[in-house]
């Protein structure tokens, strides 16, 4: 029995031990991230406005729409440091845009300009959506006159029906006459 409770005090001594490292390892390298970008130092406010603005409109290449503040990749991070360096070196806010555009391209500014390959984007779309609109209206048009035709058309088929049912119906009322009288003749 002593053997069995000193093993189970053992087994709980080494669990707590693991899950105080593995908590404590879960929790310190978020914190330590953290305390790593509170400790970075500005020369003054506005650059640092200018950097908070900056890493949130400047996008992490490796992260699915995710600006390099919020990304925990390596790197944001390295974008976070070279956005710092830029400042401290005297860029002003759009050179550190255009700096970063440059090394990762558009995909890097959440803020694209204006160019052919952006309009195409914007505007194929919209054409496509007006030349549909367009297209059904003239369907629906041509539908009613065809329609319209269609009715006029039965009609007319309805009349010539009709008058050649009536001239079948004349010969054959002569075919059954002269019939009759042939029939009388050949009696007589």
């Amino acid at each position: 029995m002593k053997l069995i409770s000193l093993v189970i005090a053992k087994a709980s001594a080494t669990l707590a031990v693991a899950v105080f490292t593995l908590s404590f390892l879960l929790v310190s390298p978020t914190s330590f991230a953290e305390d790593a970008e509170n400790a970075i130092e500005f020369k003054d406010d506005v650059q640092k406005s200018t950097y908070n603005e900056l890493v949130n409109e400047l996008r992490c290449p490796k992260c699915q729409n995710q600006n390099i503040a919020d990304s925990n990749a390596v790197i944001a991070r390295d974008m976070r440091v070279k956005t710092k360096s830029l400042l401290d070196e005297g860029y002003k806010k759009q050179e550190v845009i255009d700096y970063m555009v440059d090394r990762y391209g558009q995909f890097a500014h959440y803020q694209p300009p204006m160019t052919i390959a952006t309009s195409l984007l914007w505007f194929v779309p919209i054409a496509f959506v007006l030349f549909a609109v367009i297209l059904l209206i003239r369907r629906s048009q041509n539908g009613n006159i065809q329609h319209g035709e269609g009715i006029s058309r039965t009609e007319n088929i309805d009349e010539a029906y009709k008058e050649s049912e009536s001239s079948i119906d004349a010969e054959l009322e002569q075919l059954l006459d002269t019939a009759d009288s042939n029939k009388k003749d050949s009696e007589v």
